[in-house]
């Protein structure tokens, strides 16, 4: 049986399954391939508590943590109303293929309808074809105002 619960960034074991989870994601090749940095893990959760913005959801089964969504609300000025950024979702390896990412995805959307968001968005690998098949099921397409303008990509510059 799998339970969906908004994690509480003052719970230690949310907080430590926020870490946990955002790890293991990160250690995947569809993560990046590497651990978390020590300093990422030391002061994670206490940014995100910082920020009213910032939610996270956990998947539990039998009380372990096997799911992750870490979401972002944002603000469309064409729609002048809110979006929901899905900035990561994951379930751990041994669990996936259970229907827990559309569990979170459902929890993520019924949040972000309560907030007023007009749309979620999120972004995936291009390669990484299960969760893109797995997104298109739940009703997710590649972001395109016009076929001849062809399809929106995600960009980034560290500073």
């Amino acid at each position: 049986m799998v339970e969906i619960t908004l994690a509480d960034y003052q719970n230690p074991k949310h907080r430590q399954a926020v870490v946990a989870m955002l790890d293991d994601y990160a250690r995947d090749p569809m993560g990046g391939g590497e651990p978390l940095p020590e300093e990422t893990k030391e002061n994670l959760v206490d940014e995100m508590a910082k920020r009213d913005y910032v939610f996270s959801l956990l998947a539990f089964v039998d009380d372990q943590p096997v799911g992750l969504a870490n979401c972002v609300e944002g603000f469309s000025t064409f729609a002048a109303k809110p979006v929901m950024n899905i900035h990561d979702i994951a379930v751990i390896k041994e669990f996936r293929g259970k229907g827990i990412a559309k569990r979170l995805l459902q929890e993520v959307e019924t949040l972000a309808q309560f907030r007023g968001c007009v749309k979620l968005t999120l972004e995936v690998l291009q390669g990484n074809e299960p969760a893109k098949i797995a997104y298109d099921k739940f009703g997710f397409k590649p972001y395109q105002l016009d076929e001849g303008n062809g399809i929106a990509e995600f960009w980034q510059k560290y500073i």
